[in-house]
């Protein structure tokens, strides 16, 4: 595995992926940071109009519902069929799902129409959107913020692989990977990331850039949160709050360690 997920961290920084997000007001800049920092390439562009030509350059891309917008809705929708029809890797960021119906049937919406090939979110997100579909008692979710573990989230996150055919990747204290069958688990971070906005959907971002890069979506989805994990964890090191952790999060995602990143990988036995 450490191989694989060193691999993947080459061919990213050699391909420098575009990966167009269709993504929320409140993170747009520090998810593009984010993206150049990990030596990729960031595009942020909306407007249904121009979809089928940006998806000819496209490498992947990235669906956040953060802000959400029927007219966004409708673009996320357009992109998404576009570049699956030009077999390229769309990732879905259900952001707050669970916390409003709207966000929940969104994001179910995307997952039905679409398909994308990961889906990313942090374990109350995951939760409540497997609870919709078994029709179950629905999970505590507190806006963007997740109140649940990523370990409680496993058999949520294999039954929605499972029944969408795609990887899911569930971020939190350590982050857990599946295709619904395997599992990887990624340690590592800082308790200042989730005191900093757009940690999560930079995490969305930079999963599409490995995405693009590596056909193993399994590999991609855990060797982006490794990296998230690496540059966090350095960062949490030296950042005295929040407000230097951006800053030091960025140089170090810049800085990248691989082994360090592809050492925090590890297969659920």
């Amino acid at each position: 595995m450490k191989q694989q997920i060193l691999d993947a961290i080459h061919a990213v920084h050699a391909s420098v992926p575009l990966v167009h997000s269709i993504t929320n007001f409140v993170v747009m800049q520090v998810s593009a940071n984010a993206l150049l920092a990990a030596h990729a390439s960031p595009l942020m562009a909306h407007a249904a109009e121009e979809m089928d030509d940006l998806t000819n350059i496209d490498s992947a891309l990235v669906l956040n519902i953060g802000t959400l917008d029927p007219a966004w809705l409708d673009s996320m929708e357009l992109a998404g069929k576009l570049m699956k029809q030009k077999g390229k890797p769309v990732v879905l960021d259900p952001v707050g799902a669970g916390a409003s119906g709207l966000r929940t049937r969104a994001a179910l919406r995307l997952l039905d129409m679409v398909r994308p090939d990961i889906l990313r979110g942090n374990a109350s997100e995951i939760m409540a959107l497997a609870a919709e579909i078994r029709s179950a008692d629905k999970i505590s979710t507190k806006g963007v913020d997740s109140l649940n573990s990523s370990d409680e989230a496993l058999d949520s996150a294999r039954a929605l692989a499972r029944r969408f055919r795609c990887v899911v990747s569930v971020s939190g204290e350590k982050d857990v990977v599946t295709d619904g069958e395997n599992v990887l688990v990624v340690e590592g971070g800082s308790p200042l990331m989730p005191l900093v906005t757009g940690m999560g959907c930079s995490a969305s971002a930079v999963t599409g850039a490995y995405a693009a890069a590596c056909e193993n979506r399994l590999v991609a989805a855990a060797a982006a949160m490794a990296v998230m994990a690496s540059a966090g964890e350095k960062a949490g090191r030296t950042a005295k709050g929040p407000g230097s952790f951006l800053p030091a999060f960025l140089d170090e995602l810049y800085l990248l360690d691989p082994e360090d990143a592809a050492a925090r990988v590890r297969i659920l036995k």
